[in-house]
């Protein structure tokens, strides 16, 4: 059962220096999301000059993109035991490690297996960062205020793809609109992908600077370091006795979450955790990260030039950035539920219009196109489809999964549940390609038609989790 008490009402009354102190902790813990999302999307711009470099066909592409997703789908399933053996900070900073060596050995590899390689190591990295921030800035934000903080994750996350696809248009343009083009010593595509090195340095400097989570530290019976940590995060007037009473209090009627005890439904798994499962599944299924891995191959299939498909996903990570603040607004105002319901629904019509559009495509190999009328419905689909799931889906995966699970279980569900996001987010990115050789159209009414299940599954199955404070589900 979900509980649906509203939050303390003297929580709100967090002292103005202390908010700014929290937020700006989030604000650290969010930049892995900066990076997932830049390390996701920065491949886009660069498949086209990675073909050409290395003389590989659609099939290999597609692989040589979704390779990332195993290894973010492994990151993701070590991520919540691994932080609860080192850390929250540890995670991070190892996550730090690997976007910074992911970087590198991408930008100089001597074959395409070998930058698969390093493509699954920067995944790992992904998949840690993808859990490890929501679940810090869930336990260190104050209740009346988790929603937004959390929000922060994926707030980075649409801010590091728009930096992404920014940074490969701006590259591309110094080596003549082409990212197979020459600029100084490498290739445009090999800057794009080396580009990540600096935030990746940036964020182990400021991760190895804020406070360890004063959940981990309890659990690890270091009460002295924990009290320190809440009067650092909540500022100096902080009750950190009560708080660390509460804290130990919750761990008390808990124990070391295992992935056993996840199991005990009538179907195998607790009913929450298929929520979870549910809800991580549906968010990759609608083909979100065709737009956002794909986009600029997408559009160059239709007959428009590689520099113009680079301003065009540019444009379309701009309105992921404008869906997600709407989501930020409202994720507290309207709730968790209605806002993905709301977001089903629009998801659902634009990428119905966009298979429509699609479906007036003609030619065969290089010489295909669609006519005019139907190309600027593609366009105007595909960004409605980007800021619907921006405005719903995008922000409450990531605030749900922090908090929809008893602390009981909590570690384990949300690793399990992040690894099955990964594991689809893989399956639609691997297939796009041959299925969009097969049939353009019909791959996205394909996608629209796991819009409509998604709306389905949230009003059948998903609980709001507005106002709840962690730990008050079953």
């Amino acid at each position: 059962m979900t509980l649906t008490r509203p939050p303390d009402p003297a929580a709100p009354s967090l002292p103005t220096p202390a908010l700014g102190r929290v937020t700006y902790i989030a604000a650290v813990a969010a930049i892995g999301g900066f990076l997932f999302g830049y390390d996701s999307a920065v491949i886009n711009g660069a498949v086209t000059g990675i073909q050409h470099h290395f003389d590989v066909g659609t099939g290999q592409t597609g692989t040589i993109v979704a390779v990332a997703l195993l290894g973010s789908a492994l990151g993701a399933a070590v991520a919540g035991r691994l932080a609860e053996r080192v850390g929250r900070l540890r995670v991070m900073q190892l996550a730090a490690v690997l976007f910074t060596v992911s970087a590198l050995g991408s930008a100089l590899p001597f074959a395409a297996w070998d930058l698969g390689a390093w493509r699954f190591a920067g995944g790992i990295a992904i998949g840690l960062a993808s859990l490890i921030g929501p679940t810090y800035i869930a336990e260190v934000a104050p209740p009346a205020y988790r929603g937004r903080l959390a929000s922060f994750q994926q707030a980075a996350i649409v801010l590091g793809i728009t930096a992404s696809q920014l940074v490969n248009w701006a590259i591309a343009k110094g080596a003549g609109g082409r990212s197979e083009g020459a600029l100084g010593p490498l290739d445009a595509w090999q800057w794009m992908l080396m580009a990540a090195f600096v935030p990746a340095v940036v964020y182990f400097v400021l991760a190895s600077r804020i406070p360890e989570s004063p959940h981990y530290l309890v659990s690890a019976g270091r009460l002295a370091e924990a009290g320190a940590a809440v009067r650092d995060i909540e500022g100096p007037g902080a009750d950190e006795e009560t708080r660390i009473a509460e804290i130990t209090q919750a761990l008390r009627n808990t124990h070391k979450p295992r992935i056993r005890d996840l199991f005990g439904g009538r179907a195998g798994l607790l009913p929450v955790v298929w929520a979870g499962i549910g809800l991580a599944v549906f968010q990759q299924l609608v083909g979100i990260n065709v737009i956002f891995y794909y986009s600029s191959v997408l559009w160059q299939s239709v007959r428009i030039e590689q520099s113009s498909s680079l301003l065009i996903s540019l444009s379309t990570s701009i309105i992921n950035i404008v869906g997600t603040v709407v989501a930020v607004l409202l994720i507290d105002r309207v709730g968790r539920k209605p806002l993905a319901l709301a977001g089903s629904v629009g998801m659902a019509v634009s990428l119905g219009l966009a298979g429509w559009a699609f479906s007036y495509k003609t030619g065969t190999g290089d010489d295909i196109g669609i006519p005019d009328t139907q190309g600027t419905v593609a366009l105007v689909a595909a960004h409605a489809f980007v800021f619907f799931f921006a405005a719903s889906w995008g922000v409450v995966l990531w605030v749900m999964v922090g908090e929809m699970f008893p602390l009981r279980i909590r570690a384990a569900a949300i690793s399990v549940a992040t690894a099955f996001n990964w594991i689809a987010n893989w399956a639609v990115t691997e297939s796009f390609p041959p299925m969009s050789e097969w049939n353009l159209s019909a791959s996205y009414s394909i996608y629209a038609a796991f819009a409509v299940l998604s709306a389905v599954f949230v009003a059948a199955v998903v609980k709001e989790t507005k106002g709840t404070r962690l730990g008050e589900t079953d």
